[in-house]
């Protein structure tokens, strides 16, 4: 099998394995419940991934590739405005992309359950936050309310435009939405039309 083929089927069973274990949990997902959530016998999905326990891994795995990846193209930037824009556009467009794995990632902190695996803190989680310049230990409460706010935002959103099949029509509302929440102006739409100057 072709390489960027194999990549691409690989991140499509990471992707639905990772929504399953953000709805079910990691024990009580079945191998046979992610053959079936991505049309493959449960031996075919087993020659992909040897176990249930090396399918959790790929998709942590795949959670930091995709927090790294992000940090890598905002990191470089000044903290401020113009990176915190940067920041949301580049990890609207992962979610978009990836919604299982954003699923996966916002699982800990919706579930009321002792011990539940993962935090904002770890892995994705922490590079996310890296990539608005917040370290929960030293940052401004303020600050990092905003950026939780914003990522809890952004993560529902692109969700809930992924499940609408509206990802290009809510794309720029989703940036704007989680944009405003930390705090930055955005300058006002001049109006289009001359009626709308009019009051």
């Amino acid at each position: 099998m072709a390489r960027p083929f194999r990549q691409q089927i690989d991140e499509g069973i990471l992707d639905r394995a990772a929504a399953l274990f953000a709805r079910r949990g990691f024990a009580k997902t079945s191998v046979q419940d992610v053959a079936d959530a991505v049309g493959l016998s449960k031996a075919g999905l087993l020659h992909h991934y040897p176990s249930k326990d090396a399918l959790h891994e790929a998709v942590l795995a795949q959670a930091e590739t995709l927090g790294r990846q992000v940090l890598d193209q905002v990191e470089h930037l000044p903290l401020g405005a113009a990176r915190d824009r940067r920041a949301v556009e580049v990890l609207v467009d992962v979610a978009l992309a990836h919604p299982g794995v954003v699923a996966f990632l916002l699982a800990p902190a919706t579930r009321d359950e002792p011990g539940a695996e993962g935090s904002l803190t770890d892995g994705a989680g922490a590079m996310a936050l890296a990539a608005f310049g917040v370290d929960p230990e030293t940052t401004d409460p303020e600050r990092c309310v905003r950026v939780v706010g914003a990522l809890g935002a952004l993560a529902v959103l692109t969700l809930a435009a992924r499940q609408a099949d509206l990802t290009l029509a809510w794309r720029p509302y989703v940036v704007g939405t989680c944009f405003d929440a930390l705090g930055h102006r955005r300058p006002r739409a001049t109006p289009s039309h001359p009626s709308q100057t009019e009051a």
